[in-house]
């Protein structure tokens, strides 16, 4: 089939975004039987373009925060060297290939080629928001659009507490707002570290929304201090919170610590001295102690937040109370007092001292009977011509003194003196036996004494046939004869 062909004017883009046929060029083209047409309004006039089988548009969605900078991008697959263009909500001509019409200088040409027209859009506002087409000049042309959407973050967050000073038990009321967001903000509540559920209302006001989040808390002494955080959850903005620190007010905490004595019982004699600590907000400015049930003994000390009681005794047993009060209420703690029997003294360990008396021996060698003296501190003896021992006496002092204190509750030891002076008494009746033995030994074996008798004895068979045969004859022998007791 022959080929046909037809002109059109040349197109100029007016500045308005509008076509105009433009009659001073004409551009032809020629139809074939394989070419396809495109036609396209040129005031009146057609105008055909062979374009090749197979193209089509390609874009994305852009979501961008407001004030930040959109980039709208429109490919072209398997092109032909057709012409794109970028239009924005208003049909209105933003880019004619590589051509800028609309006075708008936050548009951008970021790239253009034949496959690609990439646009870039500063400070974005909720005005630019809303569909944006890609056209290409095919027959039929092709058209596809993106959408922009336009994120607002809050433009305030703030926390509203009912009462800014709580007293402990009352339940207050938070209430946390966030303005002019887009698209509307989740809440959430935390105090400290543990997250809490609070009630939430939205309002609309054009294309902006304002949230606010209600929080019922009821408030403790913990809770002193505890900072309350209102986060939001928002695409366009990470980690906006913001927090207010609790105050609350709470009557005393009392405690009654002992300081005299530190461990043990109390026990009758000694003293007692207690001190009274308390906490409150406001500090506890008002503190006294009292005897519950019974009158404050006389003896006893009161300075400040200490208790005294110099010498405990057996009336002095009860609960005494120490009171404490602020502009909140009043608060008490109790000590319940038992006064136990004093402690029963213990002997300690024998300290022993040791004297040690020496008593010398004269020794004479002589044939005449003797009497040795004994010298010394001890009892006069009788001695033989044998060395006597060393004799030692030690004399012990037992010292006795009062246990300081009893150790454990309960473990009373009690001793009997009468089993002390036995032991003293077994003691000294041992030494005087001792010393009976030891006389009754030097007095049977009194010295040895050398005598004439024994001459002759070598051949004797026994002690009378050695006294016969001894030189001098019977009688030297019965001079010299002696018996032993």
């Amino acid at each position: 089939m022959a080929a046909a062909a037809r002109c059109c004017p040349s197109v100029r883009v007016s500045a308005g975004g509008s076509r105009r046929a433009v009659p001073r060029r004409r551009t032809c083209w020629q139809r074939s039987a394989t070419s396809e047409r495109f036609r396209g309004s040129c005031r009146g006039f057609s105008w055909e373009k062979r374009v090749g089988d197979g193209q089509n548009l390609i874009t994305e969605d852009v979501t961008v925060v407001e004030g930040d900078v959109a980039t709208i991008s429109c490919r072209v697959k398997n092109s032909d060297d057709s012409v794109i263009q970028l239009l924005n909500p208003n049909r209105q001509t933003i880019y004619f290939r590589d051509f800028r019409p609309l006075k708008d200088s936050r548009f951008q040409l970021v790239n253009f080629s034949n496959s690609e027209l990439r646009v870039s859009l500063t400070n974005v506002s909720i005005s630019d928001e809303g569909r944006y087409f890609c056209q290409l000049y095919t027959d039929p042309p092709q058209e596809i659009y993106t959408t922009i959407t336009v994120l607002v973050p809050p433009r305030n967050l703030v926390i509203d507490i009912q009462k800014e000073i709580a007293v402990e038990g009352e339940e207050i009321e938070l209430n946390c707002t966030a303005m002019a967001s887009r698209p509307a903000t989740t809440i959430r509540w935390f105090k400290g570290n543990k997250e809490l559920t609070g009630k939430s209302e939205v309002e609309q006001w054009s294309d902006m929304y304002t949230v606010t989040s209600q929080l019922l808390l009821k408030v403790g002494r913990e809770d002193d201090g505890v900072p309350v955080i209102c986060l939001v959850d928002h695409p366009a903005v990470k980690d906006l919170q913001t927090q207010r620190y609790l105050e609350v007010m709470y009557k005393p905490q009392v405690r009654v610590s002992q300081n005299y004595p530190v461990q043990g019982l109390t026990r009758e004699g000694e003293p007692l001295e207690l001190t009274c600590a308390a906490f409150g907000k406001p500090q506890p400015t008002d503190m006294r102690w009292l005897r519950v049930d019974d009158e404050m003994p006389q003896h006893v000390v009161v300075s400040g937040s200490n208790l005294l009681i110099s010498n405990l005794n057996k009336t002095d047993n009860g609960t005494y109370r120490c009171e404490a009060s602020n502009a909140v209420g009043k608060s008490h703690a109790d000590y319940m007092l038992f006064v136990y029997d004093p402690p029963t003294t213990i002997p300690p360990p024998t300290t022993t001292t040791t004297t040690t008396t020496t008593i010398p021996t004269t020794i004479t060698d002589t044939t005449a009977t003797t009497e040795p003296a004994v010298h010394g501190t001890g009892v006069l003896l009788n001695a033989s011509t044998e060395a006597l021992p060393t004799v030692q006496i030690s004399n012990a002092s037992i010292a006795l003194h009062p246990d300081s204190r009893a150790g454990e509750e309960g473990a009373i030891r009690s001793v009997d003196h009468a089993v002390v002076g036995g032991v003293v008494a077994v003691v000294v009746f041992a030494m005087l036996c001792l010393l009976i033995i030891l006389g009754r030994y030097f007095a049977r074996h009194k010295g040895t004494y050398f005598t004439h008798e024994a001459k002759g004895a070598d051949d004797a068979a026994d002690a009378d046939t050695a006294i016969i045969n001894a030189e001098g004859g019977q009688n030297n022998s019965e001079e010299k004869k002696e018996y032993f007791i």
